[in-house]
């Protein structure tokens, strides 16, 4: 049997970013150097592998199912039921999970093994912060249909009376700055931190070829509900057996399809949630695939300068791993000679080779 497992390596360059919206940029304390660097969830990247792959093949993520429990005036939320259907193709690549009360759990751990997008080396990233500043005093005021008149300002101030908001007039308004000596300028300064990330990130991938295409019909522990079993053979899926036990494969026509659009989305995948005034391209200095996990750990990687911990610099090492693809982009960052303006198509035509030679049929 042929090497069950692919693992892919990316160096990645981030500058001024962030990687998360809602909450934040997240971050986390490097144990070693007692520092505070950035990263990006594994399930954020996971989504934006997904959402690529989706894109590649042109077709629309399975739709979920969110649950919510209301009593009295609370609501809760309880766990989303995904269709546990392997032809929708994030399913079948990203697994899945339904878990009801009055039926067996069903669930399909995901043949992709991802790990967060952290720094390289706790030193060679940074965080710096900026203030919030919403500047519109150049803009016009709002014009007044009412009066037919421009407004005296783009400014709208309102004072509290029992409880509520109430708007001021032009005229109460005009008074109060007269009797105040104050302008109101349309702008706004937040000085609270807002978290900003530079520097090399690299990210891991484990694909585990033994159940990328395969589907388990076991139903002491079920990834299939009976109906689905039923459904996919129809569907053309093969009857097959791996090391887990009988399962049903994925049509060839159908892998190759799949396999282009994968190797295409592990390479070229973009954090899309990142905020509009801080877009990075987090362009990809290199990629590094191989069987065996080491390999693409030694293949990117750091070294320190001599007698100093502090001062460190990046590596890419062609000596150690064949497949290592490094672009033009890194040449400002890494000093190397192997960079070539067909990196990133080369590296996906290796992973395709090395995706399509796994006979998912026949694996015993």
């Amino acid at each position: 049997m042929k090497e069950p497992y692919i693992y892919l390596r990316g160096l990645r360059h981030v500058e001024h970013s962030v990687f998360n919206v809602q909450n934040g940029l997240k971050t986390y304390t490097d144990p070693c150097n007692h520092k505070e660097v950035a990263y990006s969830s594994g399930q954020q990247v996971k989504r934006s592998i997904l959402q690529k792959f989706c894109d590649n093949l042109n077709i629309g993520m399975a739709p979920i199912t969110f649950n919510w429990e209301i009593k009295a005036n609370t609501a809760s939320q309880k766990q989303p039921f995904h269709p546990c259907n392997p032809m929708y193709m994030d399913q079948l690549i990203g697994g899945y999970m339904k878990a009801a009360d009055e039926s067996v759990t069903i669930k399909r751990r995901s043949p992709l093994s991802i790990s967060a997008m952290r720094p390289l080396h706790p030193n060679l990233c940074e965080l710096d912060s900026e203030a919030t500043d919403f500047d519109r005093k150049g803009m016009p005021a709002e014009y007044n249909a009412k009066t037919e008149k421009q407004g005296v300002s783009n400014v709208r101030v309102y004072e509290i009376k029992d409880k509520k908001q109430v708007e001021l007039s032009a005229e109460a308004l005009d008074r109060w700055l007269k009797t105040n000596e104050r302008a109101l300028t349309p702008h706004y300064y937040n000085p609270s931190e807002q978290k900003r990330a530079t520097g090399l990130f690299v990210y891991d991938v484990a694909i585990d070829l033994r159940t990328l295409f395969c589907v388990s019909t076991n139903q002491f522990e079920p990834e299939l509900a009976p109906n689905m079993i039923t459904e996919l053979k129809n569907a053309g899926w093969k009857e097959s057996r791996n090391v887990f036990g009988d399962c049903l494969v994925l049509p060839e026509e159908k892998r190759k399809e799949v396999i282009s659009a994968l190797a295409n989305a592990l390479i070229n995948w973009r954090i899309t949630s990142n905020q509009a005034r801080t877009f990075s391209l987090m362009e990809t200095f290199a990629i590094a695939i191989d069987h065996d996990a080491n390999v693409i750990a030694d293949a990117i990687r750091t070294e320190s300068v001599q007698d100093s911990f502090t001062k460190v610099y990046a590596v890419v090492d062609k000596d150690v791993c064949d497949n290592v693809f490094v672009t033009l982009a890194s040449s400002g960052y890494i000093s190397t000679v192997l960079q070539t303006k067909t990196a990133l198509k080369d590296a996906e035509a290796k992973l395709i080779e090395m995706l399509s030679n796994f006979d998912y049929e026949n694996q015993l």
